[in-house]
């Protein structure tokens, strides 16, 4: 199992954040791994979503629910794809008003040995890069 954790402290609310993180569908416009997404279900306490990673010649899906907890955190949680086991947690802390600081915690295992020396190699890229594709889209946009 590999577990990867990333923080970044920034100067957005933590509500911007979270916001950010669960707009999937605007995923393809600023992670370059992502080939598309499809959310299933968005309530105020779960987002259901397909993303399809399309990234180095790897091209898969997986879909996951997120447990939402407004603004505080996001429990990951799969519902089908390559993995063996994929569980996670994104923490959005607040320091000030505007800043804040985000945390992203993830378990994964894809479910066999071949997917594994396929897939591995670009979900940990993918995986270690997250945080900072957020943080640049949320800079982004406060600079519109």
């Amino acid at each position: 199992m590999v577990t990867i954790k990333k923080h970044a402290i920034v100067l957005h609310s933590r509500a911007k954040l979270f916001e950010l993180v669960d707009l999937v569908e605007e995923y393809p416009n600023f992670l370059p791994w992502c080939g598309d997404t499809k959310v299933i279900a968005r309530t105020d306490k779960i987002t259901r979503a397909t993303i399809q990673i399309n990234y180095k010649g790897v091209k898969q899906s997986f879909t996951t629910e997120n447990v939402k907890i407004y603004p505080e955190q996001m429990l990951i949680k799969l519902i089908d794809g390559p993995f063996k086991m994929l569980e996670g947690r994104w923490q959005f802390i607040e320091i000030e008003e505007d800043a804040c600081r985000i945390e992203l915690e993830l378990h994964y295992e894809f479910s066999n040995i071949i997917l594994d020396k396929l897939i591995s190699p670009v979900f940990n890229i993918i995986a270690n890069t997250f945080i900072d594709n957020f943080v640049q889209k949320a800079n982004k946009d406060s600079d519109v």
